[in-house]
């Protein structure tokens, strides 16, 4: 099936390959390292920190997506790549079912595709500022293969927090978790 993906891909230069039919224990991981503090203008913009745009090189000129993160007063930064791959998950969802109906709609709310300019800025809009209470003082932080933008004061008030009993949430988040090999494959 991914072989006549792939040539339809060739062919048609309308359908994108985004490696949806590679099943998820063969996937290549992106892994997405660093804490970085950074400022936004008055205008939301915010250089990417050049570590940051490293990693992100491979993937830079695809764009992102901007949102709302579900659980925290954040904003989650998808590459391109990995949003198509969120996407499809959520795409799974029986749409004759309210509740799903109702996810749906909340999940895709407020996004926005983005692109990085010349000089290696992304404009964060102006509601999602707002969403954020997002000031001049912002932190980009690493969450394997998204990265969270933070208002600065309130990311640290949530590390704070999150580290009062780390120890415990580590043992029941990671206590019975499978092994990953080498070669960034999980097994």
């Amino acid at each position: 099936m991914e072989k006549v993906f792939n040539n339809v891909v060739k062919c048609g230069k309308m359908w994108v390959n985004y490696n949806i039919f590679t099943p998820k224990n063969k996937r290549k991981v992106i892994n997405i390292i660093g804490t970085y503090e950074c400022r936004a203008d008055a205008k939301g913009r915010v250089m990417l920190p050049s570590a940051l745009k490293k990693q992100l090189q491979p993937l830079i000129n695809d764009g992102f997506v901007i949102k709302r993160s579900v659980f925290n007063n954040c904003l989650e930064l998808y590459p391109m790549k990995e949003w198509n791959i969120m996407v499809s998950q959520v795409n799974q969802l029986n749409r004759f079912i309210k509740k799903n109906i109702d996810f749906i709609r909340s999940y895709m709310s407020g996004l926005k595709s983005l692109n990085a300019d010349g000089n290696g800025r992304i404009l964060i809009p102006k509601n999602l500022i707002l969403y954020a209470g997002i000031d001049k003082e912002i932190v980009l932080t690493a969450s394997l293969n998204v990265i969270e933008i933070w208002d600065k004061s309130q990311y640290e008030e949530a590390v704070k927090k999150s580290l009062e009993d780390f120890g415990s949430l580590a043992e029941e988040v990671m206590g019975s978790q499978s092994k990953i090999s080498n070669d960034n494959e999980i097994s």
